[in-house]
Parts: structure tokens; C-alpha cells; sequence
């Protein structure tokens, strides 16, 4: 613990140039033969582990030319993860974790920053290096390369840095959205129509998000000389309050109101209480979190046409129960869920979902993709009496009766060959530079 503290207090000054610009050679277009070989072959080796394809890799390996990259993390003296979440605005903040291995072993750091929403790919692939070249230079100033490091230091001034305005919307985002798919060829048709409005308001205090949608989707089929037309709707309002209970809990509620024809439902009102406790601090959800979260209260619903349990209106009152698992660690990242939900009128109306996601690199260039999702189902309370026609079963037009449901995706990638990816040949499209791979789906 020592050694570690004294090697953060070294290099501390690294770090604490936050308007430091990182100026290397090949920022400047000097010629390879500009460099010490000796130096640059001891440069750091780099891995980015960029889940979710907010990184352009590409670009990174062009603008943060100072260091090796390797395709495989096993090679790497540096880890770095990078993960994001979205801001109350409709922006995104982004987690940069560089944990150092090998030479560099106990040097850790953390960087963070966030970009406004509707921010342009290259504001958002410009800002992404820059931290990674401040991240980046702390190791690489313990390397023979430092003699090749220049930092400039641009000084603030009121014209270049202008104080932020007053925010006249006090943290309020609103949001409107519509579009419309449209397919078809001789014998078919289809046509959805979707729109959406959502409202925000997010502080560290309290959350709050309000959506309204609106989907209409018609088909046209001709068959054996006649035509087939088929039509299906729904409309939903949902709402969520939130107030934070320390760096572990919140308590808030769910509300929302739906209609459906694929439901049978002409109308239903949901309002549930709630309580969470993450087992991690939330400031380290973007790297792990264990949730378990509670929630009960009434649902008024009426039915376009009468039930299979001969109802056309009912009030009931249910509970869910929710523990949700996320890591994203160097070995990979894995997400699990479990979520059950039972009424209270009759405990054998219930509904038990689990799912789950694994990235996990299993050996050396060897990686492992599985995910899926299994839900035992007994609650569905809204089925129609009368069944569903033939065409409603094969266009998936009604919801059918079933006491299971589940999908899996599974995948391996194998990848081999040199382990350096800094090559950038952009002509006749990509390649990302990640060498052979053999995938099996």
C-alpha cells in the first residue's frame, strides 16, 4: 500500500494538468526516423476495452500515437475500461479506469468527463483522447519515451472559458421523437408508425422521467386470391420519482397507465412504491452494481373483450422483486438478473424471469459471448376468451398462452496474429485493425 501511495505522490503532477494538451511527434507529422527506436520500443503496451462502441479505435490509435496497442489484454502493461452512463441532460459521462500491470503494476487512476447531449462524433472522439493521452502520461513518463513527451499548458481566460450561462430550464430535458417503417412487395405490405414524448428531471438528489408513446403498426397479405389485413396499437404513459437515501438507497415509485389490442387491454393503471439497495456505492455503477429492489401496489385494469377467467374489469394488488448483477472487469463483463413478481388474490399467478449476459475472454486471444433469457409464466390474466384466430397466432397479433418463454445467443471469437494493432489503413473501408478472426455462431 506504501509503494502504491508513493507512486501516485511521483507522478501526481501527470494528472493535475487537466487543460494539458499532450504534444508527441507524431501529432506533428515528424518523420519515423525522427525517433529514438530504442525508446519507442520500450513505449507502454495498451489495451482500451471500449464496451458498447462509444470509441472510435481507429482514431484513438492515429491522435494517442505514443504508446503500443495490443489486441489482447493479456499483453497489455495497460488496461484501460472505458464505460458511460447517461446524464440527467440527455449527455453521456464517461469512466476512464487505467489500471497498470507488469512494470506498472499498483498504478491506478481514474479520469471522468461528461458531453452534452446531441454532441458531434468528433467532439466526442476528440475529448475521449485527450483524457486518454492525460491518462496515458503518467506511464509513459517512467519509459525512455518521456525525453519525446511535450506538455503545453493553455491558460483559462474569460473570453476562451466563459462561466456557463444560468440555466433557465432548471435541469428539465424534454424530448419529442417520430418514425415511421415502411416495407412491401407484391404479395405484402407492412407499415409502423411509432412517436414518443419523454421529460426529465435529474439532480443528484431526486430523478424523475415521464414517457408517453404511441405505436400503430398495419399489415396487408395476399393469399390464394384473397387479402389479409391485420392492425395493432397501444399507447402508454409511464412515470418514475426517485429521492436518493445515501450513497446505497433510494426510494421512489412507478406509475404508469397502457393500452393494448396484442393485451386485450382497453385500459390499466399501475401504481407501485418502491425501495433499492445497491450493495456497491452507486458512484461505482458504471464499473459494478447489486441492486435489489422492491416494489408492490394496485393495478386497475379493463379488458377489450372478456377473459379466460371471466373478467371484464378487475383491481389487484401485486409485488416484484428485482436483484440485477453487473461487473466490468479486465477478464470481461457479466450482467444477471433475477425478477419475480406474484399477486397477492392468488400466489399462484406469478411470473419468474431470469437473465443474463457474459463476455469473458477464457484464454489468450480466446473469447466467449453468451447471453439469454428465461421467464416461467403464470400470470397472464388478460388472454381473451375466445381465443385467437389463425391469422392472429401466425402474425403475432394476440398474446397466446404459454407458461414458458426464453432466447439464447452464443458466441466464440478466436482471434490470433501479431499482437500490435497501430495500423490505420482506412482504404476500401475498415478492417479495425483487430487482425484474423474465426467466429462461430
Amino acid at each position: 500500500m506504501g509503494a502504491s501511495r508513493s507512486q501516485h505522490a511521483r507522478c501526481g503532477a501527470c494528472v493535475l494538468l487537466g487543460a494539458a494538451v499532450l504534444a508527441h511527434e507524431p501529432l506533428h507529422a515528424q518523420p519515423p526516423a525522427s525517433r529514438s527506436v530504442g525508446a519507442s520500443q520500450q513505449a507502454p503496451q495498451v489495451y482500451v476495452d471500449c464496451p458498447g462502441g462509444h470509441c472510435d479505435l481507429d482514431y484513438i490509435q492515429t491522435q494517442v500515437a505514443f504508446v503500443h496497442y495490443v489486441r489482447d489484454p493479456a499483453q497489455a502493461e495497460v488496461y484501460v475500461l472505458v464505460t458511460t452512463q447517461p446524464t440527467g441532460a440527455g449527455g453521456v459521462a464517461y469512466t476512464l479506469t487505467f489500471q497498470g500491470r507488469r512494470r506498472f503494476a499498483g498504478l491506478l487512476d481514474t479520469l471522468r468527463f461528461a458531453l452534452p447531449p446531441q454532441s458531434a462524433a468528433d467532439t466526442e472522439r476528440r475529448k475521449l483522447a485527450q483524457m486518454l493521452r492525460l491518462g496515458l502520461t503518467r506511464y509513459a513518463a517512467r519509459t525512455p519515451i518521456a525525453d519525446q513527451l511535450r506538455l503545453v499548458h493553455e491558460s483559462p481566460s474569460d473570453a476562451t472559458n466563459p462561466a456557463p450561462p444560468r440555466d433557465r430550464w432548471k435541469n428539465w430535458v424534454f424530448s419529442l421523437s417520430a418514425n415511421g417503417f415502411f416495407s412491401g412487395e407484391q404479395s405484402q405490405r407492412y407499415a409502423n408508425y411509432y412517436g414518443a414524448l419523454s421529460a426529465r428531471h435529474i439532480t443528484p438528489d431526486w430523478k424523475f422521467t415521464l414517457t408517453v408513446a404511441y405505436n400503430h403498426g398495419w399489415s396487408l397479405f395476399k393469399l390464394g386470391g384473397r387479402d389479409l389485413r391485420t392492425t395493432n396499437w397501444s399507447q402508454s404513459v409511464n412515470a418514475l420519482l426517485v429521492r436518493s437515501l445515501g450513497s446505497h438507497g433510494s426510494a421512489g415509485a412507478f406509475a404508469g397507465l397502457a393500452r393494448s389490442t396484442f393485451n386485450n387491454l382497453a385500459w390499466s393503471v399501475d401504481f407501485k412504491p418502491a425501495f433499492e439497495y445497491n450493495l456497491f456505492p452507486y458512484a461505482e455503477a458504471t464499473r459494478r452494481q447489486f441492486r435489489i429492489l422492491y416494489r408492490v401496489g394496485p393495478s386497475w385494469s379493463r379488458y377489450r373483450e372478456e377473459t379466460i377467467f371471466g373478467k371484464t374489469a378487475e383491481g389487484l394488488w401485486a409485488q416484484h422483486l428485482t436483484l440485477a448483477l453487473e461487473f466490468r472487469e479486465p477478464w470481461g463483463s457479466a450482467s444477471a438478473s433475477v425478477e419475480g413478481l406474484n399477486y397477492f388474490h392468488d400466489w399462484g399467478k406469478r411470473r419468474l424471469t431470469f437473465w443474463g449476459s457474459v463476455n469473458l475472454r477464457l484464454l489468450k486471444g480466446l473469447g466467449l459471448d453468451l447471453s439469454g433469457r428465461l421467464s416461467w409464466i403464470q400470470d397472464q390474466l388478460s388472454l381473451p376468451r375466445r381465443g385467437a384466430t389463425e391469422e392472429e397466432v401466425l402474425l403475432r397479433q394476440r398474446q397466446l398462452a404459454t407458461h414458458y418463454h426464453y432466447w439464447i445467443n452464443l458466441g466464440l471469437t478466436y482471434t490470433f496474429g501479431a499482437i500490435y494493432t497501430a495500423v490505420v489503413n482506412p482504404r476500401f473501408g475498415s478492417t479495425s485493425g483487430r487482425g484474423v478472426q474465426i467466429i462461430l455462431q
